[in-house]
């Protein structure tokens, strides 16, 4: 397999730790900057009870450390319901392929409901790192966004769209 060798493990309560590590500002700069500790213990609940999808940690083999999150959960896009992801990789562990297998990994996660046809991400156009993420783990640029993210908190996105249904074989005839 070419890459970093990575596998996706469901959250857990052992995982609070890490949620505190990918909370740092250096971070959280492109995301509106750190939660508060009542913020991230709200986040660490949510990611427990599942939800719409479901969030990992990302661990690096073999060395069996944790070095991210990511996951996948339901958004009202457009007209149409899709799954949205989003990661973090801790500073030590940046630059090494880490976030585009973890990427491509819960896009297969993500197919594997057969719940939505699209995965969309969505990177500040001024983080070059997270778009360049999207582009190696296939997805396709659709354009610039605006959100608000946090609430309140304007932020100029990328909209990255993966296609979660296998390509139709052609039809013989």
């Amino acid at each position: 397999m070419y890459g970093p060798q990575i596998r996706l493990d469901p959250w857990s309560e052992d995982d609070l730790a890490l949620l505190r590590r990918v909370n740092a500002p250096e971070m959280t700069t492109h995301i509106g900057g750190p939660e508060t500790e009542e913020q991230v213990l709200s986040r660490h609940r949510r990611y427990l009870s599942g939800g719409t999808g479901q969030m990992f940690r990302v661990t690096l083999l073999p060395e069996e450390i944790p070095v991210g999150t990511i996951g996948y959960w339901e958004r009202q896009w457009r007209d149409d319901v899709v799954y949205e992801t989003g990661w973090s990789v801790l500073p030590e562990h940046q630059g090494l392929g880490i976030a585009a297998a973890a990427a491509v990994a819960v896009a297969e996660r993500a197919a594997g409901t057969r719940a939505h046809e699209e995965l969309h991400a969505f990177p500040s156009v001024d983080h070059p790192a997270s778009n360049g993420v999207c582009r190696r783990a296939g997805f396709t640029l659709v354009g610039e966004v605006d959100f608000e993210y946090p609430p309140g908190r304007p932020i100029r996105c990328n909209d990255w769209r993966l296609s979660l249904v296998p390509a139709a074989s052609a039809a013989v005839g």
